[in-house]
This record gives structure tokens, C-alpha cells and sequence, in this order.
């Protein structure tokens, strides 16, 4: 079961960058994946009723098989079956979250209520927190026990850094809060919002529209709203929205990569309504955060990731948390296929697949990579210790910080506790050893080559 859920997970990356985000979200997210057969040669697609399984297999089965082969290097035999018959109605989020022709003909009707099984794939629970993102998650939880006095919440930051993460866990939370209730939940993009207006507007439903998303809903999540932008008639439908919303105390969370200052293109009238509640931005996640991120998911997979190679990929993917996952994700595929440990030397392989940003090495960086290296803690480096590792270490830093900063030996002596005669001594040691190429001379050369790339 573990290998097809691993199987899985690697066929999803591979569909959700050649599908619509649409398609993706409505009709692939949904599956569920096991093997069956004696020796686990067919993999069994679970959808959660007939409807999306006659769907997929009508529709998406070329794109699947597709994935499959790239993943395993041959379309294996693929089956897609119901986990229950296709219920009368189909929840508000499916009508929500499609843009594409064949969902246009379809005419899906509305359900006025919804579970959290048929949408929302993140919690609260699984969103690692940071100083990066605290008060982002502070705000989404207090939004959802009603701690802070509003019925708005807009999140804010760059691609791959949590804010779909949160806005799921806001709806998700929600529905288990009113699930006696039957909560009704609106969850699209501002694109699909407008594809929706354009629909209504042609086929003269104008009124229909408008009662399907001011009167049949409780909460309206709408995500990347700068979509709205330079569409002058779309922002007045969507600001005469959010207004009867309000005016009805429902409540409205917003995501975008920008803050509603920074949109042109807007009029001020919708400017104003979006500052109006809770604002919230998710910064970049700092080293620290970035490893926990790393440890916290590997759990998940109920593996455990080598201190060093974590610290690897929190190191060398600095900038989209759905990146470093997604690397994270192909190592374990990776060792599991392969049937090997998860070492530095597998991560470098798998980090080779993603475009790394060339980072420059200061002395604080050398100090982390070189204490991963050596499997010591920082701290070990500036301590008094004489141990035969620590010295390696420690000389091997002295090398790095002489070669990639602008310290002199004296400020490199001041950082590791040692006089600038220590430093000078330990770099030369280094270099005798790998110009006489001893086995400590390539046992250091390997450890150093490794830091530098």
C-alpha cells in the first residue's frame, strides 16, 4: 500500500504541472491509490463516487497512463473504480473549482452543503509554524474559533510558501466546527469566480449566479485575487459580493501574492473593502524552519531523513516550500525504487532535478555545512575539544572560510575561539593532505567537494 501511495504522490506532481489547476484539484486530488493482484501489478485508482470515476476514466485516463510510464518506466494495467455510488448532487466545491470546457457542458447543479473530505487536503494540524508564518497561522485559527472581531481575513505571499495551505485549513476547520450545521462553503480561484460570471452572462443567468454565490453560501474562500485586476466589470460583481456577504455576517477569506496596495488596476472602492479585515503575510521560511518543514513531512511518509540531509535540502531550496516538498517527496520515491538509504549523496542526485539559486558562502553558512559534514553540532566547532573529528572540522572550515570569504585569519581565529596561528596551521594541514592525495587527503577532498557544490 505504502508503494502505491508513493507511486502516487509521484504521479500527482507529474499531472498537476500538465493539468489545468482546475482539472487537477476537482478530478486528480480526489483518488486514492492502492495495488492489486498477487504480485501488485495493477494499480487500483479510488474515486469517492461513480460520477468522478466515469469522469476520469473518460477524460483523464490518457494523461494518467502518461504519468504512470514516466514514473515507472511503463504504463502498468490502471483501474479506476468508486468507493460509493455517485451521490444525487455533487458538492458546491466541484461547480467551484472547474474552468474548462468539458465542466462548462457539463452543467454541474449546486449542493448548498459540503464536507471537508470532499475539498480540503490541508489542516492545521500538518502546517509546520515558523517565525516566517506565525501570524499568518495565529490569524487563520483565530478566524475559525471567531477570537478575533472579523468576518475577513485576507492572506498574503509568494508562490509555494502556505497561503493555500491556511486558506484550506480555514475551510477545513470550519466545516468540523458547523458540520451539525451543514455549512455551506464556496472554495475557487478569482479566475474560476470570473469564468463563472462570463458563463452566467452569456447564457442570461445573471440572477442565478448572483443567488449561487450571495444567497447559497455561508463562507466564500477565494483564492488569487490579483486575477481581478485591469477587469473593471468583474471587480464590481465581485465587490457587490463580498458586500451582500457581509451585510449577512458570512464570512470571506481572500489569498493572493500580492497585498491590496500593491494591485493595479483595482478600484479604490475594492482596495478599501480588502484592508478592511484581518491582513496577514507569510514571509520566506527562515533555515530552521525550513528543516523542521523537512523533518515534519518526511513523517509523514513515516520516514526518517538523515540530520545532514535535511539540513541539505532546507539549505539549497530557500525560497518555495512546495519545492523543498516536492524534493523531498522524489528522495523518498527515489529510495524506495531504488531500495537504498536516503543519503547525501542520493539527495544531491534528486537535487540536480530542480533549479537551485547559486548562493554565496559566508562563514556562518561554512560553519552549518561543514558541522553537517562532520556530523557535529555548530557549537562543537568553537568548543575546546581536541577530538580527532573536531580538528577535521575545524580545519576543513578554517579552508573554506580562507577560500570563499573576505575574513582574515585573524577574524576566522575570532569566530572559532583559536588564535589566527591555529587557523593558519589547520588550512595548511588541509592542503597537505589532498595535494598528497592520503586517504585523509580524499577523505577531506570528498567532504569538501560536497559543501562546494
Amino acid at each position: 500500500m505504502n508503494d502505491a501511495i508513493a507511486i502516487w504522490q509521484r504521479m500527482q506532481i507529474i499531472l498537476e504541472k500538465c493539468l489545468k489547476p482546475g482539472l487537477f484539484q476537482v478530478w486528480i486530488k480526489p483518488l486514492q491509490a492502492s495495488f492489486a493482484g498477487t504480485k501488485g501489478q495493477e494499480l487500483i485508482l479510488e474515486a469517492p463516487n461513480e460520477f468522478v470515476a466515469s469522469w476520469v476514466r473518460e477524460r483523464l485516463m490518457g494523461h494518467i497512463l502518461e504519468a504512470a510510464k514516466e514514473v515507472l518506466g511503463a504504463a502498468p494495467k490502471i483501474s479506476i473504480c468508486s468507493s460509493k455510488k455517485a451521490p444525487e448532487k455533487l458538492p458546491l466545491s466541484l461547480v467551484g473549482l472547474g474552468r474548462t470546457k468539458e465542466k462548462e457542458q457539463l452543467a454541474l447543479p449546486i449542493q448548498t452543503s459540503v464536507t471537508r473530505t470532499t475539498i480540503f487536503r490541508y489542516s492545521f494540524d500538518d502546517f509546520v509554524v515558523g517565525p516566517c508564518n506565525e501570524l499568518a497561522f495565529v490569524a487563520s485559527t483565530s478566524f475559525c474559533s471567531r477570537s478575533i472581531s472579523s468576518d475577513q481575513l485576507f492572506l498574503c505571499s509568494g508562490p509555494g510558501l502556505g497561503k493555500t495551505h491556511l486558506v484550506q485549513a480555514v475551510g477545513r476547520e470550519l466545516v468540523r466546527e458547523c458540520n451539525r450545521s451543514r455549512v455551506r462553503i464556496a472554495y475557487l480561484t478569482a479566475e474560476e469566480f470570473a469564468c463563472h460570471l462570463i458563463m452566467a452572462i452569456k447564457s442570461k443567468q445573471i440572477e442565478q449566479f448572483k443567488a449561487r454565490f450571495r444567497d447559497n453560501i455561508d463562507i466564500l474562500l477565494l483564492e488569487d485575487i490579483h486575477f481581478f485586476q485591469g477587469k473593471e466589470k468583474m471587480q464590481n460583481e465581485f465587490l457587490s459580493t463580498i458586500k451582500s456577504l457581509q451585510n449577512q455576517g458570512k464570512k470571506v477569506v481572500f489569498s493572493s501574492t500580492f497585498l491590496p496596495r500593491e494591485l493595479d488596476g483595482l478600484d479604490s472602492h475594492l482596495i478599501s473593502r480588502l484592508c478592511q479585515g484581518f491582513l496577514a503575510v507569510i514571509e520566506k521560511p527562515d533555515f530552521e524552519t525550513r528543516v523542521k518543514i523537512v523533518h515534519t513531512k518526511a513523517r509523514n511518509f513515516q520516514v526518517t531523513i538523515p540530520t545532514e540531509v535535511g539540513e541539505l535540502l532546507a539549505e539549497k531550496i530557500q525560497n518555495d516550500v512546495r519545492q523543498l516538498e516536492s524534493c523531498l517527496q522524489n528522495l523518498i520515491f527515489k529510495a524506495r525504487l531504488l531500495k537504498e538509504k536516503i543519503t547525501l549523496d542520493l539527495a544531491w542526485q534528486v537535487l540536480k532535478n530542480y533549479g537551485l539559486e547559486e548562493q554565496s558562502l559566508d562563514l556562518q553558512r561554512i560553519m552549518q555545512f561543514v558541522a553537517a559534514a562532520f556530523d557535529l553540532p555548530v557549537e562543537a566547532l568553537c568548543s575546546k575539544s581536541r577530538k580527532k573529528q573536531c580538528v577535521l572540522a575545524r580545519n576543513t572550515a578554517f579552508y573554506l572560510a580562507r577560500k570563499y570569504t573576505d575574513h582574515s585569519l585573524k577574524e576566522i581565529g575570532q569566530k572559532f575561539n583559536r588564535r589566527h596561528s591555529t587557523v593558519l596551521k589547520g588550512i595548511a594541514r588541509v592542503e597537505r593532505e589532498i595535494n598528497k592525495q592520503t586517504p585523509l587527503g580524499r577523505q577531506l577532498a570528498k567532504v569538501i567537494e560536497r559543501i562546494e557544490r
